[in-house]
């Protein structure tokens, strides 16, 4: 039979003839045949399979071989043995090489032919033992694909235990060398095609084993952190990304990132190529394992390796928006280095070139994602140029380009823009030693207390909290000044821009500390506010940098009034008027305060000089005769409910006063001391009212000072009157805590109020380095819970009377300023660079401290409550502990 069917397919006849005769032949196989003519037949079309030189005379093998195998196969079971097979794969077969597809496409096809005989559990053995010999020799996609697909239908020819273990790996380390040279779409669509049903492949060994998962990841990542420039891992290895499961995200980058055996190079490579990965048309979930690196890396503060892969790979991220396929993904991991690359411009510039060309391709395109897609391009870009202002050069076309999108308010930028840095990425992938030191959820910046320093840090973030006076000092051009302005100007930069949970004052400290302030010794904080804003008011005067408009200083704009005095002789009726400016209105108690709700002039006989003493930027202390005797004793009696409140402080201040006794007026025209009666007007309103509540008190008797420590109630809302009632809102409170003006602690309470944006919900709580949420019942309560703790300046913010024009807002360029100025070149060169020093230094402060965690175990006993603790406390504070390192079972990546 096998002479009859070599003859005829190599014959010269009519297919129609041989197709008739070899129907004939594939009948006859129903039929007995011997031993030896099945072995023969199998030859014959083995031969014809492979070596066949048309394809009627393979069709013409196929045909034969499975009809004589289905009727005969044991027969066909001891032809297709295990020397036919390891020959095949190890000789392969007349002139084909063994690693020809042919041969692997032949094998599939006999052992389904044997599909549910015991000869393929005989063959298992073998098979297991060549094609893990033949993965090791980094076959071609086109050879691995087909070893899948035998795989796949076979899954008992795949290696187990150790075996299936070094299978895996080498299998990875294959799909490393899947490089594709095809340029025609076919060609690369089969390529993708080929990786793929690889990749599955190894899915499906996983889910069986799992036990060959991690050293498969262990392996993709020692080939991708490879430093060798002669190897060049292929993306395919992106393809087994989506295979992995999700919920391994975060034990496999802690391994990974608090790895002190892996080098930073590495890191740094490994991350470019998983950047690189974006580019693979079918892969999935890779840009989640590329954030979740890249957060895990900030958690554990290697900022030196985010900032290089950042600069070198963001150009090439963003050009992968070009691409529908794998644009979503690219954005993806797009917007979060941009985000979190938060201590320079740089970045973000980078790619600023490329921003109109993309926006006009995605308006054109027509594809039905894209209107969406650059919904969430324009919020990102419109976060970008918030965070890095003052570049119109750069930004005015793409701004014409995006100005018919909605922009997203300031409100939702600052909120994304905090949750995104480096310094706020969740350290849930470090260990318990690797602290995260970055800003608090607040987005505020604290001071570092430099030593009893707490009396300027209190003033500097009211001051900063007064929206519309850091407004004008930001828009004010400096450059090239050494003045406390400048000194200022750069404070106010840094604690809206810098990195650092708490940012260092102390060159601002060593310009702005008044001559007689011992360096190192608490000093009193209104003291410090009212020679600050005296020194800068001088400044401005005799510098033409500064921009005095209509004769008047930024001070005095921002923080001036007006107070008219009126003292009328009683004898003669004669009238002196005086008016004078002010910066604060220094406020004394009224004599048995706890029993007055409104001044009297019986009241004010019984003070000396009272509150006119030092009214116009007057002193923290008020006289003895202004508070009630024995003041002293009511230190320790805690207030539950404010018996006078911050408007009835400024009535008794404004309330006429009988002057008599010791304090008669010295009348010109009597020549002579007499009763007069005293008026104070206030005649022109600050923008900002200061009220400074004199706490502080000297008592002459016993010689020393002491605290009123009475609870003043602090309205949201207050008028201030003159010709009509000016509306104030209250915009900061500095609270002093303690028993004397020499000791205690200042923290203070804040929040945004401007005359153009309104004011702020929320407020901050500013207590040296810490900034944290509070609330206005927190401030109105605290002295009720707190006894020693009292508040000591109040700033209000005027609001606009309807009909009357603000003139608060900053100009710049001849245009008032609503929001934040633009960042000048030179403050922000200042930011980056100190930005860049802070990332540095995070990183050594957690390399020093995960090798110290290598050589010794440490633990941290978690604090207590400190719900009992009032809020300036000067104690230690910080977040809970943690029981130093947990162990886990650690990948050796």
């Amino acid at each position: 039979m096998d002479k009859i069917l070599e003859a005829l397919v190599s014959s010269s006849h009519p297919l129609t003839v041989k197709r008739a005769i070899v129907k004939k032949v594939m009948e006859a196989a129903e039929k007995e045949v011997t031993e030896e003519q099945c072995q023969a037949l199998y030859h014959l079309t083995t031969r014809l399979i492979l070596l066949g030189e048309d394809a009627f005379q393979r069709q013409v093998g196929l045909q034969v071989q499975e009809a004589y195998a289905r009727y005969h196969r044991d027969e066909f079971a001891r032809f297709f043995s295990k020397e036919c097979v390891l020959g095949l794969l190890q000789q392969g077969y007349g002139s084909l090489d063994c690693r020809d597809p042919a041969i692997l496409d032949f094998l599939h096809g006999s052992l389904r032919l044997l599909i549910s005989c015991p000869a393929v559990l005989e063959l298992a053995p073998l098979l297991q033992t060549e094609v893990l010999r033949i993965i090791c020799e980094r076959p071609e996609p086109a050879t691995c694909a087909k070893l899948a697909t035998i795989l796949t239908d076979f899954p008992q020819c795949v290696p187990r235990e150790k075996a299936g273990v070094l299978f895996c790996q080498q299998l990875v380390r294959t799909f490393a060398y899947f490089h594709c040279p095809a340029t025609e779409e076919r060609e690369l669509r089969e390529y993708v095609t080929q990786v793929t049903r690889v990749s599955v492949l190894l899915q499906g060994i996983w889910k069986a084993e799992p036990a060959t998962l991690l050293p498969s990841l262990q392996e993709v990542f020692a080939i991708i952190s490879s430093t060798d420039p002669s190897f060049e891992p292929s993306i395919a290895l992106a393809c087994l990304v989506q295979h992995i499961p999700l919920q391994m995200i975060t034990v496999l980058i802690k391994s990974l990132t608090t790895d002190q055996n892996v080098k930073d190079a590495s890191m740094t490579q490994a991350l470019c190529r998983m950047i690189d990965w974006l580019s693979w048309p079918l892969a999935n979930h890779v840009d989640t394992w590329v954030i979740a690196l890249l957060k895990g890396l900030a958690a554990v503060q290697k900022f030196t390796i985010l900032i290089d892969v950042t600069l070198l790979k963001i150009e090439q991220v963003f050009n992968r928006l070009w691409y529908p396929i794998v644009r979503q993904g690219a954005l993806v991991v797009l917007s979060h280095m941009l985000l979190s690359f938060q201590h320079s411009p740089e970045a973000f510039h980078l790619v600023v070139p490329h921003i109109v060309p993309l926006v006009k391709s995605l308006k054109n395109d027509g594809l039905p994602n894209s209107k969406t897609f650059l919904l969430q391009f324009a919020e990102l870009v419109h976060c970008m140029m918030y965070q890095y202002s003052g570049f119109p050069d750069l930004y005015d076309n793409i701004l014409e380009s995006i100005k018919e999108l909605p922009k997203p308010n300031e409100e939702k930028i600052k909120f994304v823009l905090n949750q995104s840095a480096w310094t706020s990425q969740s350290n849930s992938f470090a260990s318990g030693l690797l602290k995260i030191t970055g800003k608090s959820e607040t987005g505020k910046t604290g001071l570092v207390n430099l030593g009893n320093t707490c009396y300027m840090n209190s003033i500097i973030q009211i001051l900063f909290m007064a929206t519309d006076f850091r407004r004008h000092v930001m828009s004010l051009h400096l450059n090239g000044c050494n003045t406390l302005m400048k000194k200022l100007q750069l404070l106010f930069a840094f604690l809206a821009h810098t990195q650092r949970a708490a940012y260092s004052p102390r060159s601002f400290l060593e310009v702005s500390r008044p001559p007689w302030f011992t360096a190192g010794s608490q000093q009193d904080c209104s003291e410090y506010l009212r020679f600050l804003l005296d020194r800068l008011h001088e400044e401005e005067k005799t510098l033409s940098a500064l921009q005095v408009t209509n004769g008047r200083t930024l001070v005095e704009r921002m923080f001036g009034g007006r107070l008219s005095t009126a003292i009328r002789c009683l004898q003669c009726h004669s009238l002196s008027e005086k008016e004078e400016p002010f910066t604060d209105l220094s406020l004394a108690f009224c004599p048995s305060m706890s029993k007055c709700h409104g001044p009297t002039d019986e009241h004010k006989s019984s003070s000396s000089v009272g509150p006119c003493q030092g009214a116009v930027n007057g002193g923290s202390e008020s006289s003895e005769g202004s508070v009630k005797e024995g003041a002293g004793t009511r230190m320790e009696r805690p207030v539950v409910e404010p018996t006078l409140s911050a408007p009835d402080l400024v009535d008794y201040f404004l309330a006429p006063e009988i002057l008599e006794n010791e304090n008669c007026y010295f009348c010109e025209r009597c020549a002579s001391l007499q009763r007069a009666k005293k008026v104070m007007q206030v005649v022109v309103a600050p923008e900002y009212l200061i009220l400074t509540l004199l706490r502080f008190s000297y008592d002459a008797t016993c010689h020393v000072r002491r605290k009123i420590l009475d609870n003043v109630g602090i309205p949201l809302h207050m008028s201030l009157p003159l010709r009509q009632y000016v509306p104030y809102v209250l915009s900061s409170v500095v609270v002093h805590s303690g028993m004397s003006s020499e000791s205690g602690h200042y923290y203070s309470y804040g929040r945004n109020v401007s005359s153009t944006d309104g004011y702020s919900m929320d407020w901050f709580l500013f207590n040296d380095s810490r900034v944290s949420f509070t609330n206005f019942e927190s401030l109105q309560n605290v002295t009720s819970r707190f006894p020693k703790d009292t508040a000591y300046v109040l700033i209000y913010r005027k609001q606009e009377v309807s009909g009357q024009p603000s003139n608060s807002g900053p100009v710049v360029n001849g245009s008032r300023l609503s929001g934040e100025p633009p960042l000048q070149k030179e403050l922000m060169d200042a930011i980056t660079k100190d930005n860049k020093l802070f990332l540095q230094e995070q990183e050594l402060n957690a390399r020093a401290r995960a090798l110290q965690a290598t050589s010794a175990s440490c633990s941290f006993r978690p604090n207590g409550s400190d719900d009992n603790d009032p809020p300036g406390s000067c104690g230690p504070s910080g977040g809970g502990g943690g029981g130093g390192f947990n162990t886990i079972s650690r990948l050796v990546f």
